[in-house]
């Protein structure tokens, strides 16, 4: 409530002072698929073929019903990472199908293949690509929008991206990826936070010419939106980020994948929590668990876990401390599992052994500034909204 004062002057030197207070509304944001003056007509009489996952809505409704009250011809779905309704657990293969609630085709993106076949596009007109993204780079759905990109071009096909604010639109962090690092968690030189929405980053790869640049690309803008403007995302972007805490703690406690350390996964907190069953000195436990829908096999399930609880800790994006934390605990007991894997996520072959040196975590993240900034510089030129 905002209360505006007004004052009058009458005769006789009467003063009367007027308050008036009135509720202050703020325009609704209207995400891309909402925005759908912009692209109905596009995809009329057209065979459209969508990737989508649970957080693909329109208002309440998912958009491939939606599409379907509109008579739009959609003629196969793409499942990502997690699947079609976002019901698989992280790294579980998507295999082929039929959607049980449209029977409609679904072609796996996910696991084997990751890339469209010539049979699944060759008989679509347009690919609408509407996915929730938090943007981290190795958050894998923007590596299939890269693929799917390159066989709209290949193909002849546009590409629609109907764009979401993303959590993290205005933050950038992290190293950028170094060329040798690049794999499905990794497609692009950009920071581990990139600050960018989806449809912005689709606009940069075809751009920079990081994806075929004869792609007939779209992206139907957000409305009512600005990137400072924060966002409380109502459906799960994925099964293991129940909330805005999590996604805010994702970029720097994905690093312990790698490693013996639990991130929560297995508990319905997960990347809020961190620990490992030896350090009985700290004064927080959790049990992982298998959790259907979230993590059947969790690290160290069924067994005590001991460390910190990060829920109430709020407005970080991305740090290495706790990594380095951590691994001075743990460095005695085999803390780093999968030491490759560990180098595409942070994008760099030499930051371990920087951590294993014992230099300090500030050290660190000043030695990725200077390309950070030049990373800026070519980010500005992509921004739709500022």
């Amino acid at each position: 409530m905002i209360k505006y004062k007004a004052s009058l002057i009458l005769p006789f030197k009467v003063l009367v002072i007027f308050f008036f207070s009135f509720n202050v509304s703020f325009a609704k944001v209207i995400v891309g698929a909402e925005n759908t003056s912009k692209y109905l007509k596009m995809i009329k009489d057209k065979n459209i073929g969508l990737v989508v996952n649970q957080s693909s809505l329109v208002n309440s409704q998912h958009l491939i019903e939606y599409l379907l009250s509109k008579k739009i011809k959609i003629k196969r779905l793409f499942a990502l990472e997690h699947g079609l309704r976002g019901k698989h657990d992280a790294g579980e293969e998507i295999r082929d199908g039929i959607d049980f609630k449209t029977n409609i085709p679904v072609a796996s993106l996910y696991g084997k293949n990751k890339e469209p076949k010539e049979k699944d596009i060759i008989d679509l007109d347009i690919i609408i690509f509407d996915i929730q993204d938090i943007g981290v780079r190795f958050y894998t759905f923007i590596s299939s929008m890269h693929y799917i990109l390159n066989a709209c071009a290949e193909y002849n096909k546009t590409c629609i991206i109907l764009d979401r604010p993303n959590p993290n639109s205005n933050v950038v962090a992290g190293p950028v990826l170094e060329n040798d690092q690049k794999s499905f968690l990794g497609m692009y030189p950009v920071p581990v936070v990139y600050g960018l929405t989806i449809g912005e980053l689709a606009l940069m790869s075809k751009g920079e010419g990081w994806v075929n640049t004869s792609v007939d690309l779209k992206v139907i803008p957000i409305k009512n939106w600005q990137r400072h403007m924060k966002v409380k995302l109502e459906v799960k972007p994925s099964p293991n980020l129940p909330d805005d805490i999590s996604i805010s703690h994702y970029p720097s406690l994905a690093l312990f994948e790698p490693t013996i350390v639990s991130i929560g996964r297995g508990t319905l907190n997960p990347f809020k929590f961190i620990g490992h069953p030896s350090l009985t000195d700290s004064g927080f436990s959790f049990t992982p668990l298998s959790i259907d829908g979230m993590s059947k096999n969790p690290k160290h399930r069924n067994k005590l876990c001991f460390g910190e609880n990060l829920s109430n800790v709020k407005n970080e994006v991305f740090s290495i401390k706790y990594f380095i934390k951590y691994y001075n605990l743990l460095k005695n007991k085999n803390f780093m599992t999968y030491h490759k894997f560990f180098n595409k996520l942070i994008g760099n072959s030499n930051t371990f052994d920087k951590v294993k040196g014992g230099v300090h975590y500030k050290k660190i993240e000043e030695s990725w500034t200077s390309k950070i900034e030049e990373y800026k510089k070519i980010r500005n030129k992509y921004l739709i909204y500022r």
